[in-house]
């Protein structure tokens, strides 16, 4: 089921050409197991010196950017697993020509991770960006980032979005990109012929009581004993439960004040009670067989992890045996060779007659 969520950050100088590095796997990020969820990545009004690799962009911002200034910005949002991979591409798509336009030069990626408690894919998409504006001036990568000439623009670099801007203002436009990018979600979903819909709201602006569940991250989760896991895992399915039924109930309430309607509101309540039983008795043997299920996986994939720990320490083995050997007989054909010299000088020089 489709879930909101989106942050945004501000990356200092110094720290932008290795997240971009991160984001599209690149450099010490490619070829490694831990980052093998790369699902599209791509990069856009960059200058002319930096459109053919956008690395040479992050890294003049960080050589370039005032002392404890910001070399980038970051909106990093969850997708919708009902979309497919060209889907989701087509939403960021979407989104970054909302947001940006053609006046920051950006970087996206989208990573598909194991979600560390169900196993399924965990899609979300990086979008970094350049506050500086684009203003179709070529600057070179040390004047670009300069600080801007207002009389003068070709004289300094380009102008910064967050100059002089108060923080209030900067908290309003946060929300208003929240917003944003919660309806252009529904909009794809809806294209797509899906009838899950995300909101950016609160869970108490939703009129939702419950608190929001504490991000946890794999390294804890595996810390974690099975039966924690199961409970946590059982409490989210009656929660998107509960709070699907509420929402159904809110949507037949009825306050004209008609008499028959509310007659009818009533029988109608009565039916979605009746059903919301059986699907809780559903739920609870749903969530047995989940928590079974989700244990014998787990349990297949620690042994499939201590296999695979075992051939990778057997292949160690057996190159530093060869190694060793081949050590071993370069020593031997030395000490060999050494043995003929000494031979050779006792003897003294052969004569042929």
């Amino acid at each position: 089921m489709a879930s909101y969520h989106l942050t945004a950050k501000i990356g200092a100088k110094g720290k932008a050409s290795a997240h971009a590095a991160y984001i599209s796997r690149e450099g010490k990020y490619s070829g490694r197991d831990r980052y093998e969820d790369l699902e599209a990545t791509s990069s856009g009004n960059m200058p002319k010196w930096a459109e053919q690799n956008p690395a040479h962009f992050w890294n003049a911002a960080d050589e370039h950017e005032r002392a404890n200034g910001s070399a980038y910005r970051e909106i990093e949002v969850a997708l919708p697993r009902e979309l497919t991979p060209d889907q989701r591409r087509a939403l960021v798509e979407d989104f970054v020509h909302q947001e940006l336009g053609d006046q920051h030069a950006f970087q996206w990626a989208i990573h598909t991770p194991k979600a560390a408690l169900e196993g399924g894919e965990q899609p979300h998409a990086h979008i970094m960006y350049s506050q500086r504006y684009m203003d179709g001036i070529e600057r070179d990568p040390a004047q670009l980032f300069k600080r801007y000439n207002a009389k003068n623009p070709e004289r300094g670099g380009a102008q910064k979005a967050s100059g002089g801007k108060a923080l209030g203002e900067m908290k309003d436009e946060l929300l208003l990109t929240r917003q944003r990018w919660a309806d252009v979600q529904n909009v794809h979903l809806a294209r797509h012929g899906h009838v899950a819909r995300v909101d950016h709201r609160s869970l108490a602006d939703q009129g939702i009581e419950r608190d929001p569940e504490k991000h946890l991250g794999g390294s804890r989760v595996r810390t974690m004993a099975d039966q924690d896991i199961s409970a946590l895992l059982e409490r989210r399915v009656a929660e998107g439960a509960h709070e699907r039924a509420q929402n159904s109930v809110t949507s037949l309430i009825d306050l004209s004040g008609d008499l028959g309607v509310a007659r009818a509101d009533r029988a109608r309540q009565q039916e979605i009670a009746h059903q919301m039983e059986q699907a809780h008795r559903q739920l609870s043997s749903g969530a047995a067989e989940f928590r079974a299920k989700f244990l014998a996986e787990r349990a297949a994939k620690i042994e499939a992890d201590r296999r695979a720990e075992l051939a990778r320490q057997a292949v160690e083995f057996a190159q530093a045996e060869a190694r060793r050997k081949a050590e071993l007989e370069k020593i031997a054909q030395e000490q060999q060779r050494e043995l003929e010299r000494s031979e050779q000088k006792r003897d003294g020089p052969r004569f042929s007659r």
